[in-house]
């Protein structure tokens, strides 16, 4: 059998680490993500680097993350390029129209004004840079008075208390807590622009087409900012407004039909990936941005 450990939390690094000890082969889903900062995303940048250090099998979702192990030494022949399985994801909840639990959220998805979503949770933005960019989330709240800002504020205390004093007495700000995946992916999907700090949000927005706001200095899904569907602003809290306002104001859209993070088959590219590893499946074809083979 092999082991299959997904991303860069802790429970990835414990798994990968667990089947070395007992010499099951490891095959690691979003292998190869690299911000080059050790620090930021924190502990994530850390434990992808930790886990590519005991994997068997480096499941690639882009041509960049490929191109990071290979120049970290991994053989070419254990590096297969999937595509991210967050894309296959959003595409699956997407079909299926989940239903909001909170009503709150049912009214804001029902009427016709403007939605922004928010998250803010990662613990390199803890302190001052958390307050910058609560203070831009509030200015952009003023300035558009007529749109929904949904904040879904992270449960632990030191993430929300920054978001939660400056903008629990706006009007139009709805801070309801972490939302279930297929109602917050129907909630992104009829918003007008994204605003966040987390990593697979900038690939669900591809998948989207969500223009989306990057409140990090740097990020390990790079391939977003360079096509133009994504805008790296940290927590530079006039460049948060500024942006936001320039992209509200022409109602821009991007276009999803060339993710370069995936196009809905990375779940079978792994499972044949993985079928190859243990010697009972062919390798199959392998995922290529813009539907090249």
């Amino acid at each position: 059998m092999a082991i299959s450990a997904y991303g860069a939390a802790l429970a990835a690094l414990a798994g990968a680490l667990a089947a070395f000890f007992a010499q099951v082969p490891v095959a690691h889903v979003e292998a190869g993500l690299r911000s080059g900062d050790v620090r930021a995303p924190f502990p994530e940048e850390g434990n992808r680097r930790l886990i590519a250090q005991v994997t068997a099998l480096h499941l690639a979702p882009t041509p960049l993350a490929a191109a990071n192990l290979a120049a970290e030494g991994i053989p070419a022949e254990r590096i297969v390029l999937t595509g991210n399985t967050v894309v296959d994801a959003v595409r699956t909840v997407t079909d299926r129209t989940c239903a909001y639990a909170d009503p709150r959220l049912r009214e804001i998805d029902a009427s016709d004004a403007p939605a922004i979503v928010v998250t803010a949770h990662r613990r390199e933005s803890w302190g001052a840079p958390l307050q910058r960019i609560s203070r831009a989330i509030g200015r952009i709240a003023v300035e558009n008075p007529a749109a929904t800002l949904v904040v879904a504020a992270h449960m632990n205390s030191r993430a929300r208390m920054a978001l939660e004093l400056e903008l629990r007495d706006r009007p139009n700000v709805y801070l309801p807590g972490p939302v279930p995946y297929g109602a917050f992916v129907r909630l992104m999907s009829r918003s007008s622009l994204l605003i966040t700090d987390s990593g697979g949000i900038q690939e669900e927005a591809a998948a989207l087409g969500i223009p989306v706001l990057v409140t990090r200095e740097v990020t390990e899904r790079s391939e977003g900012v360079e096509a133009g569907l994504a805008f790296l602003v940290g927590s530079d809290e006039e460049r948060i407004v500024a942006e936001a306002r320039r992209l509200l104001s022409t109602g821009r859209r991007i276009s999803a039909a060339h993710n370069p993070y995936g196009d809905g088959l990375a779940g079978q590219r792994t499972a044949d990936a993985c079928g190859w590893l243990l010697g009972c499946a062919e390798k199959g074809a392998e995922f290529r941005p813009g539907g090249r083979r």
